[in-house]
């Protein structure tokens, strides 16, 4: 269960200096945003504290800078798109702390938004030096946490601030955690987890904690192939870790004390080139030739995803079950995805995924929207997924 913590239904924020993190770290090229999903997700907050008379000062890192200043890396490019977002005026400032950042917060009237330069300019941000931390917490009155994309990382504005000012979590961060409680925390079961992806070395820490949480483990992409190796199957010129066929036993070996039931695919599709349009075959896992690889899941094991789905009420998706970018190795990925959505939209099913290859498979299937909820966080969902503590989450709890 995650712990208890106070929403922006707690909040009487009116005048007052609401410091806002957002994670507005975007796909951008030359200067210009590329894809605003994130900015969307962050919108909704920003928006109901302005209407609310809040003075909104919205905090970010943008890529790595490591704590100097990099021009390219300025967070100014984000003003328009997120200025659209919120279908108001944002402001600017050149610094996170100092004189400059106090200078505009100064200048906001209730209801304004301002947008603070790049955390990560300053080295303070991600070491979590307190000192750094107390400078930006002297700009506001409240901390509102709507970054569950960092939360994974104990830094200035995504941990210390939570300590220095009164604080609660952001809309997107409250769906966050209220749909991942439901997931795994205090799921309706049977729960079924899917899990794919390249490598079994990635997600140990995963595969080892979901064999105690979820009642069925189906493990699809590459990393099934380390299982197949690990049982003796000849996976031909497959992508398969020799290193982690120890691993792959020993999860097999937990589900089973578990009580988990391990779901690996029964047929796949395999080629002898990697390319779009490779001439291909579907073969038995046991049948795959010397030269050929393995590149997606088969329809055998469709149809015994489709069967297992039917008796499952909740439903966690992490990574694709094929190399889906590549037709036409994209259409097992597609069709579990779609089955998925088909169970959710009827109301059978609570579904969660998250990770970015997951969510790019599940729009390419073009059903994103019909999964109960989908996280655009990568690093934090991965580790809540493993069941470890998110200092960004932890700070806020009551």
């Amino acid at each position: 269960m995650i712990a208890k913590f106070k929403t922006l239904d707690d909040l009487d924020v009116r005048g007052k200096r609401v410091l806002v993190r957002a994670d507005l770290n975007v796909p951008m090229k030359d200067g210009r945003v590329t894809d605003a999903v994130r900015i969307a997700r962050q919108a909704p907050t920003i928006r109901e504290l302005s209407d609310k008379g809040a003075r909104v000062i919205v905090l970010s890192h943008f890529d790595r800078p490591k704590g100097k200043i990099v021009p390219s890396m300025s967070l100014k490019p984000v003003v328009g798109p997120l200025a659209g977002a919120l279908g108001r005026p944002v402001a600017f400032a050149d610094d996170c702390i100092g004189d400059v950042a106090k200078a505009a917060v100064a200048k906001l009237k209730d209801g304004e938004v301002l947008l603070l330069e790049n955390t990560r300019f300053h080295a303070g941000e991600e070491k979590n030096d307190n000192a750094f931390a107390k400078e930006v917490a002297m700009l506001g009155d409240i901390f509102v946490n709507d970054a569950f994309s960092a939360a994974h990382r104990a830094h200035a504005t995504t941990e210390a601030l939570a300590h220095l000012l009164p604080h609660a979590a952001g809309r997107s961060m409250e769906q966050e955690l209220k749909h991942l409680d439901k997931a795994l925390g205090d799921p309706e079961r049977p729960v079924m987890a899917v899990i794919g992806g390249a490598k079994v070395s990635t997600k140990i820490a995963l595969l080892e904690h979901l064999v105690d949480k979820v009642d069925v483990l189906f493990i699809g992409g590459a990393m099934a192939n380390t299982f197949f190796a690990a049982q003796g199957i000849d996976v031909g010129k497959s992508l398969y870790e020799p290193d982690h066929l120890k691993t792959a036993s020993r999860v097999i070996t937990l589900s089973t004390e578990a009580g988990c039931v391990i779901l690996l695919p029964q047929d796949v599709v395999v080629a002898k080139a990697f390319k779009a349009g490779a001439e291909h075959r579907t073969s038995d896992v046991a049948q795959v030739h010397s030269q050929e690889m393995i590149l997606d899941v088969g329809p055998k094991t469709i149809a015994e995803f489709e069967r297992r789905l039917k008796s499952v009420r909740t439903l966690v998706w992490n990574g694709p079950l094929g190399a889906f970018e590549t037709e036409p190795f994209d259409r097992g990925t597609v069709a579990a995805a779609k089955l998925v959505a088909k169970a959710t939209k009827a109301g059978d099913l609570l579904s969660v995924a998250g990770g970015g290859d997951t969510v790019a498979a599940l729009n390419a299937a073009g059903v994103a929207g019909d999964f109960t909820y989908v996280s655009t966080a990568g690093g934090a969902f991965l580790e809540w997924l493993e069941g470890r503590e998110l200092p960004g989450v932890a700070a806020l709890q009551i």
